[in-house]
């Protein structure tokens, strides 16, 4: 562990201010190496006051420890400071031969996409951006929901730590109000000797305690926190996934359809060039949407973008 984590470690487990020279004791270090690591997690974007003769205190932030996640997971983190894409690092360390299940983790990212390729912000500080690799070798019909399982997992997680409530909107993104906190993209890789998907990569982009919205997604999107966290980042990354891969699938499913920001509503989708309103009845267990037409017909969406026609049933 890096002295500037241990460091971390000793100021956030304080109650009050902890002085450099405490720290250069307890971690058998100069006072300037101590004054690096209070400067190094300022440029990670910690809020640290300081005072004359009384030490340093963490007013806000917090810091992304790896091999605290990867012990608390029991598989691998691979931390990448400079990312560009979390999916991209996946990629690479499928290529690596790598072992999975891993996690990937990035502080931020450099050149972040999200469904369709499209531009997705990410913030310097105070985000969730990571993608786990799982490897299930299976043909694609037994594959499972993955992205209704990480949905579910983030909601569930928040709620438990936090008691903010957050909701899915179909197919794989959470809200809290009428804003985006989170974005999810699946991604498999098919081998075209077997037929089976060899690989998959689930990514997260969640803002967790993010302020520096460009003004084109002030209206849009929102952080779990905007002042003080009440936990770390580290408590909810370890949570989503501890809950990812213990709740049963069916859970899952279950708790996808009762947080879910579309069901019995009227929502809006394109088709073939033309606009399509009809009501979100059902979610499949594949996590295929289910509406019903104003001719009463029903159709099953795979994919695809829908709006909601109002944010109030």
């Amino acid at each position: 562990m890096k002295t500037s984590e241990k460091i971390y470690l000793l100021l956030a487990e304080a109650n009050d201010y902890v002085s450099g020279e405490y720290l250069a004791e307890q971690l058998a270090i100069s006072r300037t190496s101590v004054w690096k690591s209070i400067k190094s997690l300022e440029n990670q974007g910690i809020e640290i006051q300081s005072l004359k003769h009384k030490g340093y205190r963490i007013t806000k932030g917090d810091l992304l420890l790896p091999d605290k996640i990867s012990q608390d997971l029991q598989l691998p983190v691979s931390y990448h400071e400079k990312s560009q894409s979390t999916q991209i690092d996946a990629k690479k360390g499928i290529e690596s031969k790598l072992s999975s299940p891993r996690l990937y983790l990035a502080p931020t990212q450099l050149g972040a996409k999200g469904r369709l390729n499209r531009e997705f912000f990410a913030s310097q500080h105070g985000g969730i951006y990571m993608s786990l690799h799982l490897s299930p070798n299976i043909p694609y019909a037994q594959m499972p929901p993955y992205t209704m399982m990480v949905a579910s997992s983030i909601v569930k997680a928040i709620s438990r730590l936090t008691g903010i409530d957050a909701q899915i909107k179909w197919v794989n993104d959470i809200y809290i109000g009428q804003k985006k906190l989170a974005g999810i993209l699946t991604e498999a890789i098919t081998s075209v000797e077997t037929g089976l998907i060899t690989d998959v990569i689930i990514g997260v982009g969640l803002n967790f305690l993010v302020t520096d919205f460009p003004e084109n997604l002030k209206d849009r999107a929102t952080s779990l926190f905007t002042q003080e966290a009440s936990i770390s980042r580290n408590d909810l990354i370890s949570d989503i996934w501890n809950l990812f891969f213990t709740i049963p699938v069916e859970d899952h499913i279950k708790v996808y359809k009762e947080k879910s920001l579309v069901l019995n509503r009227q929502v809006n989708y394109m088709q073939q060039g033309q606009e399509i309103q009809a009501k979100a009845i059902d979610i499949t267990n594949q996590g295929y949407l289910i509406v019903q037409k104003k001719d009463g017909s029903l159709e099953t969406l795979h994919s695809g973008e829908i709006s909601l026609s109002s944010w109030t049933l």
